[in-house]
């Protein structure tokens, strides 16, 4: 009998892979809180993962490319490929050099999602114990 990790695992996989991203964008946006001109960007979720889900995709999520000077997810070898649009933020009071980054609201949702990337770390850690207990009998 095979353990299927895609059965085992579900969504969650993905969740890491979306949040870990999503973590790197928002960092992003606080480090050029300062640089004039720089347009906040996030990364929805939700629709990332739905997109996954209705693609039926159980491993790694597909990258797009909307410009042929962009890297192919064959070619970068950094991280897993990821179907992510980077959206842009609508600023609530965009500063005068037209930069849109709010630095509270970045840090809030940067920890919210680092909250929940290590619940979702805490989920899969616990659902190994379960398998590495079922496996060794349950001792």
């Amino acid at each position: 009998m095979s353990i299927n990790f895609d059965k085992a695992l579900g969504i969650h996989e993905q969740a890491l892979q979306v949040r870990h991203k999503r973590n790197e964008v928002l960092a992003t946006n606080i480090a050029n809180a300062d640089t004039p001109g720089y347009k906040a960007q996030d990364i929805d979720f939700k629709a990332v993962l739905s997109q996954s889900a209705a693609a039926g995709q159980t491993s790694q999520l597909a990258m797009r490319t909307t410009n042929s000077g962009h890297i192919s997810a064959a070619q970068d070898t950094r991280s897993g490929a990821l179907p992510m649009d980077l959206k842009y933020r609508v600023p609530t009071q965009p500063s005068e050099d037209g930069n849109t980054v709010d630095t509270h609201k970045e840090q809030a949702e940067f920890a919210d999602n680092a909250m929940r990337y290590q619940a979702t770390l805490q989920f899969l850690g616990s659902r190994f114990s379960g398998m590495k207990s079922v496996l060794q009998g349950g001792r």
